[in-house]
């Protein structure tokens, strides 16, 4: 019996090195063609990024380590800040709608892109990715702007990453309101500690097993699952249509979510970051005990209610109630990307929750016709991808 389960576990151990080998292998490109700025960090050309709808921010840049992060900073100085911060495949272009309620109330608005994302800078491997980079980067970032007393939004992988700044750097936040995210972590307990060391290797063999999923089961299937499936291996990642069907946005504003990536060689942050999630459970659950089961400061978990994340997974709430303070709101109508559908009364609702007086609210779901939205999101990110791409920079 000993051997046949050392026979088993030697040929998963074998198969998730093949995969992770064949997941990682990518094709010849001629990089000269691209704004290679050091070995495997390639930069977005700044025309990329012109004449952007409704997006007149000016940028603000800080290098840390081998990479330039971009962010947002709008206000006064001096003014209480915001800081927001974007998840998968936005940038804080996602926050446009929202800034200039926060501005004219007198906020300081800070909105970062993340490695990968946006004006930011993008590993070319998806090697040079990993969750705990993110937090990294996010944490450096916060520290050498100095900023304190803050009040955090985290959407979608905001939360992981921004959970985790918040466990390095608690002192600098006042309070957090976090939107269809959430931190996934073991739990307490001998099992579930064991849990933590297994579910990663496990999650990395069933994606291999189960193989790609096309755009098609994507959109049409187990959201989570088809997600993570299609991104992985896919060699394209329709950034761009993905908002149009989840975000409900326009065919120009799907233009602006592909505007950070000339080409599928800057997509790798895109591409990898849903396969992420289970990567650093037992980090996660050190966040829980160590920070966040001890958060006696206002936290808000303000989920919209056709939310294909958090409406098809209960345990995600749940796991946020394990911060003592939480509170929870529920804001219907808007789908997955809030930000896009409601962005002015979002602001509002963080204007209230910094008053202590958070309140739900409820705006008109978008009308999503999937077929239509299909063919209109393809065309547009293979015609930013390959016509105004080529066009402008041969």
């Amino acid at each position: 019996m000993n051997k046949v389960f050392s026979i088993l576990f030697f040929v998963l151990i074998i198969s998730i090195g093949l995969f992770q080998y064949i997941r990682n292998s990518e094709p010849s490109i001629n990089y000269e063609r691209f704004n290679l700025v050091s070995p495997g960090v390639l930069r977005t050309p700044d025309e990329r990024f012109e004449d952007l709808k409704d997006y007149p921010f000016a940028p603000n840049y800080l290098t840390i380590g081998d990479t330039r992060i971009h962010y947002i900073d709008e206000g006064p100085k001096d003014g209480q800040i915001v800081y927001l911060l974007h998840g998968e495949p936005t940038w804080s272009y996602l926050f446009r709608k929202m800034i200039p309620t926060l501005v004219n109330e007198g906020f300081r608005v800070i909105a970062p892109d993340m490695v990968g994302f946006g004006k930011s800078d993008k590993y070319i491997s998806t090697d040079d990715y990993s969750h705990q980079m993110h937090v990294e980067k996010m944490t450096q970032l916060i520290v050498e702007l100095d900023l304190k007393n803050i009040t955090a939004h985290f959407h979608d992988w905001g939360g992981p990453v921004g959970f985790r700044v918040l466990a390095e750097e608690p002192n600098r936040f006042d309070r957090v309101i976090a939107t269809n995210t959430s931190l996934p972590a073991t739990g307490r307990g001998f099992l579930n500690d064991l849990r933590g060391y297994i579910i990663w290797p496990i999650f990395k063999f069933t994606i291999w097993l189960q193989g790609p999923a096309t755009w098609e089961e994507f959109i049409g299937g187990d959201g989570f699952t088809n997600w993570i499936r299609y991104s992985t291996y896919t060699d394209n990642i329709d950034v761009g249509g993905i908002m149009q069907i989840l975000g409900s946005v326009t065919y120009e504003e799907s233009l602006a979510y592909e505007a950070p990536y000339p080409n599928a060689s800057y997509k790798a942050g895109a591409q990898i970051f849903p396969y992420l999630i289970p990567s650093e459970l037992r980090k996660n659950e050190m966040a829980f005990r160590n920070v966040l089961e001890k958060w006696n400061k206002p936290f808000l978990i303000a989920n919209s209610d056709n939310d294909p994340v958090t409406g098809n997974n209960p345990g995600i709430v749940e796991g946020l109630k394990r911060i003592p303070s939480a509170q929870e709101i529920v804001i219907k109508g808007p789908g997955h990307f809030i930000q896009e559908e409601a962005g002015p009364e979002y602001a509002q609702l963080i204007i209230d929750f910094i008053n202590g007086n958070p309140q739900g609210f409820e705006v008109e779901r978008k009308d999503i016709n999937l077929s239509r939205k299909t063919e209109g999101a393809r065309s547009a990110s293979q015609r930013f991808e390959y016509q105004a791409y080529s066009e402008r920079y041969g």
